[in-house]
């Protein structure tokens, strides 16, 4: 049984939906840029605002999801225990069987509405700088970052269990490289960026992908340490404005804007 594209006993997005979307996106003329923003914001639309609704499937699900959240987290997704999980929620494993395909299945479910939400925020935020008029994104930068951040830290806070899984046990998974498919966007981004600003006559250094991926890295690896270490909300919040205040000063001391 499908919904959106999604397939409700795993929850990752079909094959078919991810080949339509792409072909989809070629016929629209999207760049690779624009079609990653369009991509996801279709998936966060689809996944969070079209109602990925857990709420009224069974209690068998619940007690699933539950169980397997305390073994993920206490385990990490490698050394967690299927059989484990299913003893834990006191169902049989054909019952498990029924709602997922496999381990993997289940931490997707887990994890996924929730990386979509943050992530489609995450893009919502890089279309909303980059169809800005060129002439006025130079007195936008930080704006729209820091107000998504924000917005992004809020929801984390209100999800943290999954967010944890995301962050630090989800290793062997696909979800292992989440922060590091936010930072290769951020480079593809800032060097957009770079580029308007030298058509705009201004004299930018030389920063290559490596560079700009390694302060990139930094800053959202730093955002997300916030998670790692179980910060209070009002402790995280601080935390990540200075940290935000701190890598636009170089920012802008780099490019001069």
């Amino acid at each position: 049984m499908k919904k959106g594209g999604y397939s409700i006993n795993s929850a990752v997005p079909s094959t078919a939906w991810h080949k339509g979307r792409q072909k989809k996106n070629v016929e629209m003329g999207l760049d690779k840029f624009s079609s990653v923003c369009y991509s996801v914001t279709v998936i966060y639309n689809t996944v969070i605002i079209g109602g990925y609704d857990m709420d009224g499937q069974s209690e068998t699900l619940t007690r699933i999801h539950q169980a397997a959240m305390e073994e993920f987290l206490e385990k990490g997704f490698t050394d967690a225990s299927l059989r484990q999980i299913v003893k834990n929620a006191g169902v049989t494993t054909g019952a498990f069987y029924g709602y997922y395909s496999s381990k993997e299945a289940l931490f997707t479910a887990l994890v996924e509405p929730h990386a979509a939400a943050v992530m489609g925020m995450f893009m919502q935020a890089q279309t909303a700088f980059s169809e800005l008029p060129e002439t006025e994104q130079p007195s936008h930068v930080g704006v729209e970052s820091r107000d998504c951040v924000k917005e992004m830290l809020d929801y984390v806070y209100q999800h943290l269990e999954p967010f944890r899984l995301l962050v630090c046990k989800a290793q062997g998974t696909g979800y292992e490289n989440f922060i590091h498919n936010m930072v290769e966007i951020e480079v593809e981004a800032t060097q957009r960026f770079m580029d308007v600003l030298r058509r705009q006559g201004r004299e930018i250094p030389n920063l290559d992908d490596q560079l700009c991926h390694i302060i990139a890295s930094g800053m959202f690896h730093g955002i997300f340490e916030v998670v790692v270490h179980d910060m209070p909300y009002d402790r995280a919040k601080q935390y990540v404005q200075q940290l935000q205040d701190f890598f636009l000063a170089g920012w802008h001391s780099l490019m001069g804007v």
